[in-house]
């Protein structure tokens, strides 16, 4: 039987969150088991001293949420980051680089993340909500050659934005699965139905926020 808890991120970025959301976002992943939990850089430390007993993952963001820093301060994002507990770390890509063709530096951008991961996973969040299919695909492709270890589809703040999509989980995981690399799907997904579908999809992971009402 497949065990979905095992799936899913449990996640809380949003800019006004207080310490006690933090705290109920910690103790429902120890309860339910959850893979990890997925919260900004400046709650690490916290996320790391609270669930260190536990198998919980900490997974945080780079360049969250619109990818436009620059390669060397998300790369030191990414440092401070593992310093404080990271376990895994999402970056966002540089999307306008991406839409201007310019291949190089988005190989470039996630390299130098990549490198200051060391031996820590680096998932890339394409924000899916931005790109046309054939973008998508060079995305991975992109990721592939940069050595990622997951691809991700949306960061969840896109303004009307849809978030994770069936139709770009399958085609991310048709592009990077038999060249080793994980799918991440995020943003949007609140119920099982749409859980279940996106590990059909391909998914091996999920970021969501709905993680107690998907297992519940």
């Amino acid at each position: 039987m497949l065990e979905l808890s095992k799936y899913i991120e449990h996640t809380l970025l949003k800019q006004d969150a207080k310490k006690e959301e933090l705290k109920k976002l910690f103790d429902e992943a120890i309860k339910y088991s959850f893979k990890g939990v997925c919260v900004n850089p400046v709650n690490v430390k916290m996320a790391k001293e609270y669930l260190k007993d536990t198998n919980v993952k900490i997974v945080t963001v780079v360049g969250f949420p619109l990818g436009a820093n620059k390669s060397d301060v998300k790369a030191y994002e990414t440092q401070k980051a593992i310093e404080d507990g990271a376990d895994e770390i999402d970056m966002v890509i540089n999307v306008s680089a991406l839409k201007d063709k310019d291949y190089s530096f988005v190989q470039k951008d996630i390299e130098t993340v990549k490198k200051a991961c060391l031996d820590k996973p680096l998932k890339v969040i394409l924000e899916t909500d931005l790109l046309e299919k054939e973008e998508i695909k060079k995305a991975c492709e992109i990721c592939i050659e940069a050595k990622a270890d997951f691809v991700k589809t949306s960061t969840g703040f896109v303004k009307n934005g849809v978030g994770a999509k069936v139709e770009d989980v399958k085609l991310m995981a048709e592009t990077v699965k038999n060249k080793g690399l994980g799918v991440k799907a995020s943003a949007g997904i609140r119920d099982k139905q749409k859980a279940l579908a996106m590990i059909e999809a391909g998914a091996d992971r999920l970021g969501t926020s709905s993680g107690v009402a998907i297992v519940s």
